[in-house]
């Protein structure tokens, strides 16, 4: 079944998090025309190396989305404290809730349900209540799963894994940190497993929470 989707909005707990989990589905929409929002609640300050400025996390996020083409009108990006997102779970909602009626995506992603990462599973919480009516799916960063139910994928191409690849490389921080899901090794044997799963070159699996068409 091929997905109409006009409006694609992306929830990022943390800068990264939208190109580990999905960057590969977000250059193939943006690829179909589709109109592609970007919302990340941390700059993650904390998890910077030491000596970097304060907004490094956030100017990579903004190089990051260039390279992909996401258009900077349609990114937000907030301060909250990494790892504190539960003490601000109203103010969260209330901002998904906005979201819903300016941008009315067709379709959510964010982090899929089995996501142990405390602020993963507010921002996952949170996006259920605000969008519990529409077509949303949680994306897949491994190394925060015990358990991933991937019965949802999105097919990419090459040049797909390649966008994806190439937009984390903005983040010289992480690189630096030596953040191995930041290995190409990585990003593409994981496509390549979830696209076998679908009998194709690549892919991205998802947890699908709800589709509505």
């Amino acid at each position: 079944m091929k997905l109409s989707c006009n409006r694609l909005l992306v929830l990022a707990p943390h800068t990264d998090d939208a190109e580990l989990g999905c960057g590969g589905t977000i250059a193939r929409f943006l690829s179909e025309g589709t109109e592609v929002y970007v919302a990340v609640f941390s700059t993650a300050e904390e998890s910077l190396p030491v000596g970097s400025s304060p907004t490094q996390l956030r100017d990579e996020f903004m190089e990051s989305m260039k390279f992909l083409g996401v258009p900077q009108k349609n990114l937000f990006v907030y301060g909250y404290r990494v790892r504190h997102l539960a003490a601000h779970r109203q103010e969260v909602l209330e901002t998904l809730i906005q979201f819903r009626r300016t941008i009315k995506p067709d379709m959510v992603l964010g982090p899929a349900g089995s996501d142990v990462h405390q602020d993963h599973q507010v921002m996952h919480a949170e996006g259920l209540r605000a969008f519990k009516d529409m077509t949303i799916w949680g994306y897949e960063l491994p190394w925060n799963h015990i358990n991933f139910c991937a019965n949802a994928f999105v097919t990419l191409e090459k040049q797909h894994i390649d966008a994806k690849y190439n937009s984390l490389l903005a983040y010289r921080s992480q690189i630096e940190l030596g953040r191995s899901y930041f290995n190409r090794d990585f990003i593409e044997g994981l496509a390549r497993v979830r696209g076998v799963q679908v009998k194709a070159a690549y892919a991205e699996a998802f947890e699908l929470e709800r589709i509505i068409t």
